[in-house]
């Protein structure tokens, strides 16, 4: 694809439609700047106490910023697990400085809690399977939504959730915390600039290694039982987004079921979903890409034979119609890395830390660096030519975007201000992308984006084809005025002897001089 088509979708993308909501009618309940923010936690588990964390600690710094007001879960809970806080409704309810027997303000219903006027914003840390139909609820109740990743758990279910923000014009944010590094905007506007040329492909990854097996080191506990947990509610099989889909399955109580949910295909999407979708945010936001034209996903269950759905090893293939590919892979099985990087015609920008003194203290400065190059132009194929490499921090820590991409939206609440650093219609975007490989590798085909209907459809031979054809139309030798080096824009030099090829027409030789002569 043309380099300029490629800057001006990275440009574009996402503006158009947050431009609409901006004209909508006025935020319901947007609190003042000098207001507090009441804040209700819709699924108080593991996750969810860093997010408590974070609001307290807040809280702490200015009371009058923000306020933990009410907790949702549909367990009771267990004040012993985790780091000695707990988990659950109660031992929630505790930590944020409210009553046990509040039955307004601690419930297991959540839309209990989205009837109150002290609320004005939430926290969706639930299962995935819970998180579209909570965030159109909070969106139709005029509440604004910090929601966990991934955003939902279906495609469809994403852009229902982006519709809803839109048309009831709330801030929301996904939990995508290094959505809060600055160095990732930088990265885009150097990219934006032309500074490592037509970007052609990224990749970035995500490993882990578990004896136990991935998310099987969550507990199961005797107090986990149909006498402490709303066991319908969990399922939310009488809950719907799209009509006759329910939100899971109606089946049995099981425990492992109940704790270890991200091991099953009903409740949630593995790894693709749950940890790639950090990864293809930071990434395509850097880009300045969003739907992925053409996606393959695959991978395996290899090793974890524990009666589990999802795949310990994942891999997805993302094609662009801006001209570039991003390729995300994971196992868990093994922690060994790829390089995190974004590779251009002139240069590549790869992302990590350096370790720097802060405060008098050894601390991790994350950030990229841009690694020039260049094509050696040789009778063989050219070799990559690395300069120094130049160096971007942004002195932002791992334990800081936590609380950034908090104050953020917090911020952006106060400012009635829709662009968060992850936007729905960014996260919609990136859950898309993974879904897809979802799909690709649980149906065994490669699938396209049809970007009129808003859904994934089975692919065909026509992306390659396509392109062939363009690099025979684009890249035929001209008789005239020389070789044209193909699409225009294009940075190749081809060699003075690429005149001679081409087809011979009526016995001519496509080389020969335009007078005759050869």
């Amino acid at each position: 694809m043309k380099r300029r088509t490629f800057l001006q979708s990275t440009a574009a993308a996402g503006v158009a439609a947050t431009a609409m909501a901006l004209d909508a009618k006025t935020y319901a309940q947007a609190p003042g700047a000098n207001e507090r923010i009441g804040l209700a936690f819709l699924g108080v588990g593991g996750r969810c106490q860093q997010h408590i964390d974070v609001i307290l600690a807040l809280q702490r710094a200015n009371a009058r910023s923000v306020a933990p007001v009410a907790v949702c879960d549909v367990w009771d809970g267990n004040p012993m697990l985790g780091r000695g806080s707990g988990r659950g409704l109660n031992p929630s309810a505790l930590r944020c400085g409210l009553r046990v027997e509040d039955r307004v303000h601690v419930t297991k219903d959540y839309r209990r809690l989205l009837e109150l006027r002290e609320v004005d914003a939430v926290c969706i840390a639930t299962p995935d399977h819970w998180h579209s139909r909570m965030c159109i609820d909070a969106a139709n109740a005029g509440k604004h939504i910090y929601c966990e990743t991934p955003m939902t758990k279906t495609i469809y279910e994403a852009h229902a959730v982006v519709d809803a923000a839109r048309r009831n014009n709330i801030v929301m944010t996904v939990g995508v915390q290094w959505m809060a590094d600055a160095s990732l905007r930088r990265a885009n506007e150097m990219i934006r600039g032309g500074g490592i040329g037509h970007v052609a492909q990224a990749q970035t990854s995500y490993y882990r290694n578990s004896l136990v097996g991935q998310w099987r080191y969550y507990p199961l506990t005797q107090d986990m039982n149909p006498t402490t947990i709303d066991w319908d509610m969990f399922l939310g099989h009488r809950f719907s987004v799209e009509d006759g889909v329910p939100l899971a399955p109606q089946m049995p109580f099981d425990r492992s079921i109940f704790a270890q949910w991200r091991c099953y295909w009903d409740f949630g999407g593995g790894m693709f979903t749950d940890l790639f979708v950090h990864r293809v945010t930071r990434l395509i936001s850097a880009m300045g890409v969003r739907y992925p034209a053409r996606v393959v996903g695959g991978g395996g269950i290899y090793l974890e034979y524990d009666g589990r759905d999802v795949p310990d090893v994942a891999t997805i293939v993302c094609d662009y119609e801006e001209g570039c590919q991003l390729l995300i892979t994971a196992t868990m099985i093994n922690d060994h890395p790829i390089e995190e990087c974004i590779r251009g015609r002139t240069g590549t920008v790869k992302f990590g830390s350096r370790e720097v003194m802060r405060n008098g203290q050894p601390a991790r400065d994350w950030g990229y660096e841009v690694i020039p190059q260049v094509a050696a132009n040789r009778p063989v194929a050219g070799q990559p030519v690395r300069r120094d490499a130049v160096w971007h921090g942004d002195g932002m820590s791992e334990g800081d975007s936590g609380t950034a991409i908090w104050e953020n939206f917090l911020s952006c609440v106060r400012a009635r201000n829709r662009e968060t650093f992850c936007t729905p219609e960014l996260g919609a975007a990136a859950f898309t992308t993974v879904n897809m490989g979802v799909q690709s590798y649980r149906q065994g085909q490669v699938l396209f984006w049809d970007r009129e209907r808003r859904r994934p459809v089975v692919g065909d031979s026509s992306w390659a084809t396509r392109l062939e054809r363009k690099s025979r139309e684009r890249g035929r030798p001209n008789q005239i005025i020389g070789w044209t080096g193909g699409d225009r824009g294009s940075t190749l030099e081809p060699p003075e002897y690429q005149r001679l090829g081409g087809p011979w027409t009526n016995g001519r030789d496509p080389g020969a001089a335009p007078g005759g002569g050869n």
